[in-house]
């Protein structure tokens, strides 16, 4: 893909720091940088763009599959766009996914949450007993304990990685060069642009909408993958448009 470019090292580098960082302060460094849901008291405003380095210390591969796909693909985005509108391609995209990831976690905390005001518990009740993980008796006689499991489960649901925004670079790369040959490891045959990283966006779509884990861990953020998927889709699409026209962007 050639050689690799600034932005593309700078993200590198900045994400492994995070990494290593997370690894030497513990929890105390995902309570202050991941995602949480907005109405859990460790929500933070800047958490919006720090959880994008954030990588699970569990995994190598989670870290190591998302930097292997920033460079492979980001350099010959950065090449091609530029550094400003590669950057703004990137976190665009990034921001993208979280904000359809937290949208469908309103969804599904909603439930929950209106089956607790309508059993009488104030939003400061609810809010408490989510956050402490302790409920009386009273709780448990008023909402099942599935609806519990499912509400506190999306409280407490951290959303870390740089996913989001490597699926924005890979549908903007599928839009500029669609029948560019791919190789990929477990197939030794080239497979064009449009149907590998387009199959590899439905899978996710499938796993999302299934909730059958297919092409990762059952914790994958695939409506974050999707949300950045489109919105590099659109811009890219925009941009190459618009290329010679009086919209383009210099």
């Amino acid at each position: 893909m050639g050689r690799i470019t600034d932005s593309v090292k700078v993200l590198l580098i900045i994400n492994i720091l995070f990494y290593i960082g997370s690894m030497a302060l513990g929890n105390g460094a995902y309570e202050l940088f991941a995602l949480y849901f907005p109405l859990n008291e460790n929500f933070h405003v800047w958490q919006l763009v720090t959880h994008m380095f954030m990588h699970d210390p569990g995994s190598i591969t989670h870290i190591l599959f998302n930097m292997f796909m920033l460079y492979m693909f980001g350099s010959q985005m950065e090449h091609h766009l530029g550094q400003k509108k590669f950057l703004f391609l990137y976190f665009s995209a990034g921001l993208g996914a979280t904000g359809l990831q937290l949208l469908f976690s309103f969804i599904s905390f909603s439930p929950g949450y209106e089956a607790f005001i309508a059993s009488g518990f104030s939003h400061q009740e609810i809010i408490t007993f989510l956050s402490q993980g302790e409920y009386s008796s009273r709780v448990l006689e008023l909402v099942s304990q599935e609806t519990i499991n499912n509400t506190f489960r999306t409280f407490i649901t951290t959303s870390i990685g740089a996913s989001g925004a490597v699926f924005g670079l890979l549908a903007a790369f599928m839009i500029l060069y669609p029948n560019l040959p791919l190789m990929i490891i477990f197939i030794p045959i080239p497979i064009k642009a449009k149907y590998l990283i387009g199959g590899y966006f439905l899978l996710n779509v499938f796993s999302a909408v299934s909730g059958v884990s297919l092409v990762g861990p059952a914790n994958t953020a695939y409506w974050a993958h999707i949300g950045g998927a489109l919105i590099g889709f659109i811009m890219m699409w925009y941009w190459k448009k618009n290329s010679f026209n009086k919209h383009r962007w210099y």
